[in-house]
């Protein structure tokens, strides 16, 4: 199974005709089971890109297929988002009901799910996030990383095979920002989950197997987190950081220090000043 964005525009309703498209004609597949990480400043066309991946905006020009399935044949649109979980930058946002459970339970509701079914499935989907404790509480009293795993929890309960995530730590504590990112990474690595993953902290993005940068809604440049993050430069002139790890790596080669090119992460850092002594 692929999801395959071929030639993909789009223009917002009301926008000056002078406007440059959110997106112009944009191409990307992500495989099943692969982990993308999607970077750029703001305006790059990156949330109006995750918000194609699974039908909640239609291309103007060009196409979405996911697993052959075009988001623009309505017949289709169910399925596509069975497949294709979103989770977003404010989970407040998609948070529904009273009590944990039931809000997990919304979506196979609404699809038509077996009662016996559901409860199968939601007893599921709060253990692979760790939150079964919380089952019967009120999710308006959870903490932010919480929450947004009980919103990871209720795609999982659609039986999604990617989960699109929009920004889902840009609102929390670094604690949170470690829970989430360490749910996602064991759904990628233990469950074959895939996993489109927007994100500002270049520290997130290392994790994923590609990661793609946007700017003025086209793909600029892709690869992996190695071949991307070494080029400081780029991401500078782009206006991104650099992950710290890489970024002190080049002050201390600066400094006179022999240590390896591709540095990108605290523990390759670490590891590489240990061989130092």
């Amino acid at each position: 199974m692929q999801i395959e964005v071929k030639n993909l525009c789009h223009h917002y309703v009301g926008a000056e005709d002078n406007q440059p498209p959110a997106l112009d004609h944009v191409n990307l597949t992500i495989d099943e089971g692969e982990f993308v990480a999607i970077i750029g400043t703001n305006g790059s066309g990156k949330s109006t890109l995750a918000k194609h991946l699974n039908g909640l905006l239609l291309p103007s020009e060009g196409e979405c297929l996911v697993d052959g399935m075009s988001t623009l044949d309505y017949e289709y649109i169910w399925d596509i988002r069975q497949k294709v979980g979103m989770v977003f930058q404010n989970p407040d946002n998609q948070l529904v009901a009273t009590v944990v459970e039931e809000d997990v339970a919304f979506g196979p509701e609404n699809n038509g799910v077996p009662p016996e079914e559901i409860r199968r499935r939601v007893d599921d989907a709060l253990r692979r996030v760790g939150m079964e404790a919380f089952r019967d509480h009120a999710p308006h009293r959870l903490s932010g990383g919480q929450k947004q795993r009980i919103a990871i929890a209720g795609a999982l309960a659609m039986d999604s095979r990617w989960l699109v995530l929009d920004e889902p730590t840009a609102m929390l504590d670094p604690q949170g920002r470690q829970e989430v990112l360490g749910i996602v990474k064991r759904l990628h690595k233990e469950e074959g989950i895939g996993i489109v993953y927007i994100t500002h902290y270049m520290e997130e993005a290392v994790a994923a197997d590609r990661v793609v940068v946007m700017k003025n809604g086209v793909i600029l440049t892709e690869g992996t987190p190695h071949e991307i993050f070494t080029q400081t430069k780029m991401l500078e002139e782009l206006g991104l950081t650099v992950p710290v790890a890489t970024l002190l790596a080049d002050r201390l080669r600066a400094a006179g220090l022999d240590l390896p090119q591709n540095i990108i992460t605290d523990e390759e850092l670490a590891v590489a000043l240990c061989q130092l002594r």
